[in-house]
């Protein structure tokens, strides 16, 4: 357990919090959520001691060990990946690197301290240690032939993905992790989601902006806004629907205040000069005065104003791309592509990191050449580009105002410093030199100037990176508004399910190419990036089917055999179907009890708090179970059709 006691924190006259205490327990899974600068990433630096509150403490038990996720990337540039991963059991690493100088140059005198070695490293289970940290790197997406070389061949989102393994590889007991899903592709979020949620048995408090990971990773969600910090059982959603509840409740609170002063002033307005009423209207006079109404604080929320409208229409047909490769030495990335693009679609371009997409939106933007093939745009197409690397764009040591200023003269200063208003750049903020401004920042003021541009295609490499999940929330509505063509690259599930009407793929054999939501084509395709999941699952319900065909002989008593055990196991899996769907049933039954229940008791005048937090606890409880019934359920139903149709 970690006990926060009376914590505060502010720089100068901006508070981020005051007086918060609560504690993380073990085994929990806390999303830490909050605007940009509200003090996320501040409270995770005093959870690590990396930095020291203006007052309060913070306790854990002796002996607990922290993991924190480091940014330096540079840091280990000449050494060998497979080792930064090891580096992570810094014992282990340092009795390994002990052991191996001993045994190179030691002498004979030194047999008693290898021996000690080898019990320091047989406890740190150091002998599987290599096949655990390339475990961890595959399953972040680094290729078994890096592991072996040094640090400075990887990328920087690479070099970010070590560090990453080397936390995980540490085995803390208390994880702390700040955008851990920055740079990573869907293949290796999933990974990641399945390692917190199966494999990790500590505590983890994570801040992440990717809604659909805090969704499948949370157990409870800690709220840093209204200058404290709050914890809600649940995850994302839940935490949604139990703060806007609050929030409505102590509307409700206020204003029954200030009707009942209302009432009893009129009372006293009506009465105070009559003699008979003279002692009863002092009476409310007195009960006016004791009625306090605590001000609504400020959130420190906030929603930026995206609205993009083109200047003019584009042609019917917005793109043509033809046979396109590129390949940068020995690795090709593209491989003969070719789709079209018509007007009105949202385009998701999604696969494995390394596969291309950003190269792709590079190429057809006219900032990459293709070693071969060709792309067309149509007629009165004009594109504005959202580039992922924020530098390519924003180089010049000059303020934010004046950076786009420069872009669109013409407009006016009313027009600019409007816009930038609409983005959340406050008077003084536009003074700010765009080389010193935050990657949330950086990516609005990109934002801004795409809708100066009025394009009719909007190209996005990665928009939601760096933005908190209002201004995520923000961009995904403006982009369903928008009435031209969207072609955008993200990781990001939710964002990508609630945008795309199209789905191209693309991977080392060419491209996919579906046209519909990112669920149909989930269900279409019967194989996307969580595919490797679905055949864990499904493998655990058909047990020995496909083993029991392969090992038939040909034999007519073996292939009765078989046919035997295929109508038994056909029989076992429409059973556990049968089960899980009563049991969704009665689960389905206990959340709109329990649903009613909870809202009933929210909307009293005065709900017992303790006992709206207990069935809340218990709403939470009894939607994770109907959750987790439905997805045995579909990989059950999916292995029943996969045995019938076989």
């Amino acid at each position: 357990m970690i006990a926060v006691n009376n914590l505060s924190m502010n720089y100068g006259a901006q508070v981020l919090f005051e007086n918060v205490s609560l504690r993380f327990d073990k085994g929990n899974r806390y999303g830490l959520v909050g605007a940009n600068g509200s003090g996320k990433s501040t409270f995770l630096r005093i959870l690590s001691g990396e930095e020291t509150p203006a007052k309060g403490d913070v306790t854990l038990p002796s002996g607990v060990s922290l993991g924190v996720l480091s940014q330096d990337h540079f840091k280990y540039e000449s050494d060998r990946v497979l080792d930064v991963v090891i580096m992570g059991k810094k014992k282990l690493w340092l009795a390994r690197r002990e052991q191996e100088q001993l045994l190179s140059f030691g002498t004979e005198n030194d047999g008693d301290r290898i021996a000690a070695l080898e019990e320091i490293i047989a406890a740190e289970d150091g002998y599987s240690a290599d096949a655990n940290a390339a475990r961890i790197l595959a399953g972040l997406g680094i290729h078994p032939e890096k592991h072996d070389g040094p640090m400075s061949a990887l990328s920087g989102g690479y070099k970010l993905r070590v560090l990453l393994a080397q936390v995980l590889f540490s085995e803390p007991d208390v994880l702390l992790l700040d955008e851990p899903t920055n740079h990573l592709d869907i293949y290796s979020i999933r990974w990641l989601e399945k390692f917190l949620c199966d494999e990790f048995r500590g505590t983890v408090i994570l801040i992440s902006h990717d809604r659909d990971f805090l969704n499948r990773v949370c157990t409870h969600i800690a709220d840093v806004d209204y200058e404290t910090i709050i914890l809600y059982t649940g995850n994302y959603d839940d935490f949604l629907a139990a703060k806007e509840l609050a929030t409505q409740q102590r509307i409700r609170e206020n204003e029954n205040q200030q009707k009942k002063i209302e009432e009893l002033q009129a009372f006293v307005d009506r009465f105070k000069a009559k003699a008979s009423k003279a002692r009863q209207a002092q009476s409310r006079v007195k009960q006016i005065e004791k009625i306090e109404i605590p001000p609504l604080k400020k959130t420190s929320r906030r929603y930026p104003n995206l609205r993009f409208v083109q200047s003019r229409p584009s042609g019917k047909e917005v793109l043509e791309v033809k046979g396109l490769s590129k390949s940068f030495g020995t690795n090709q990335v593209l491989h003969e592509i070719s789709f079209s693009v018509m007007r009105g679609e949202k385009v998701a371009v999604i696969g494995a990191n390394g596969a291309g997409k950003s190269t792709l939106l590079k190429i057809i933007c006219g900032q990459l050449p293709p070693d071969s093939g060709s792309w067309q745009w149509g007629y009165e197409a004009r594109y504005s580009y959202f580039a992922q690397d924020h530098h390519e764009v924003l180089k010049e040591d000059v303020s934010v105002y004046d950076w786009l200023y420069d872009r669109y003269p013409q407009l006016g200063i009313s027009v600019i410093r409007g816009v930038l208003g609409s983005v959340l750049f406050s008077q003084d903020e536009v003074k700010k030199s765009i080389r010193q401004i935050s990657g949330g920042e950086a990516a609005r003021l990109l934002l801004a100037d795409m809708m100066l541009a009025k394009g009719n295609i909007l190209i996005l490499d990665e928009p939601t990176n760096h933005l908190d999940l209002e201004s995520v929330e923000a961009l995904e509505e403006a982009l369903r508004e928008f009435a031209g063509t969207v072609i955008f690259v993200s990781h990001d599930k939710h964002f990508v399910g609630s945008l795309a009407n199209r789905i191209l793929e693309v991977s080392a054999g060419g491209v996919r190419d579906y046209v519909g939501s990112y669920a149909d084509y989930l269900a279409a395709s019967g194989e996307d990036h969580l595919r490797r999941d679905v055949n864990l699952r499904r493998a655990a319900y058909t047990g020995n089917l496909a083993k029991d065909e392969k090992s038939s002989s040909g034999s007519a008593a073996a292939y009765y055999e078989n046919r035997k055990n295929r109508k038994r196991e056909l029989s076992r899996l429409k059973k556990v179907c049968d089960d899980l769907e009563q049991k969704i049933h009665l689960a389905e039954r206990k959340v709109s009890e329990l649903e009613k229940a909870f809202s009933d008791l929210a909307q009293h005048a005065s709900p017992e708090f303790k006992l709206l937090q207990e069935k809340e606890s218990e709403l939470a409880a009894a939607r994770c179970d109907l959750e987790d019934f439905i997805r045995q359920w579909e990989a059950a139903t999916e292995a029943l059709q996969l045995a019938q149709a076989e």
